[in-house]
């Protein structure tokens, strides 16, 4: 088919807006979590620092996306994570999660509040109960950018989190990001922890305005 024969305008019709049925190997991620069994491993100027760390994620189904003729089904989702002792916010996170049924796709855009964004990818079967996004800097389509003084400094060169739903309810995630950091070796910035769901999801709009 040439470009001039194919149509990215239409958009689908007919499709179910009932997010939370629809989101493939997201599903079981939608609601409101905790996680306490967790670990960073962060660069610091004597080496890597362990810490545990207690998270609260939510995610909540949006209403269907298109793009054209593309339709995508997600998750809007805002992380909070705490050290233990302090009260102060170590780590802030918002974004989405996207599943795209025509091509079994999974997109995460996450944005830290250090001026910093990425847009991972992954392929994963609409009952996966593991699958894994990537995002590698300089690419245009699933890609890092980073502030001047992150780049410069510490350079984001690869994002890998793989996520595994777990048979209890729980779900887990595992995290790699690839730091150049100035004047030392490449660092693995690791991030793990399990979350257990403390209350369930809120209907997208669509679906409330239709009950």
């Amino acid at each position: 088919m040439s470009p001039q024969e194919f149509d990215i305008f239409t958009e689908p019709e007919g499709f179910d807006v009932d997010t939370l049925a629809n989101l493939g190997p997201l599903g079981p991620l939608a609601g409101i979590w905790e996680g306490r069994k967790s670990m960073d491993i962060s660069p610091k100027a004597g080496g890597a620092n362990n810490q545990v760390y207690i998270e609260r994620i939510e995610l909540q189904p949006i209403d269907p996306q298109t793009n054209g003729p593309q339709l995508l089904y997600g998750l809007r989702y805002h992380t909070i994570i705490f050290k233990p002792d302090a009260p102060e916010t170590y780590h802030e996170q918002v974004g989405y999660w996207h599943w795209e049924p025509a091509t079994q796709t999974i997109m995460h855009a996450l944005a830290i509040p250090r001026a910093q964004v990425a847009l991972a990818v992954g392929k994963a079967a609409p009952d996966a109960r593991q699958f894994e996004v990537r995002a590698q800097r300089g690419a245009t389509d699933f890609g890092i950018c980073s502030g001047e003084f992150l780049e410069r400094h510490f350079r984001t060169d690869s994002f890998v989190m793989k996520v595994t739903v777990n048979a209890d309810g729980t779900w887990s995630y595992f995290e790699d990001t690839l730091l150049m950091l100035h004047g030392r070796e490449p660092f693995h910035h690791t991030d793990k922890n399990t979350l257990t769901k403390i209350a369930e999801p809120t209907p997208n709009p669509l679906m409330r305005r239709k009950a």
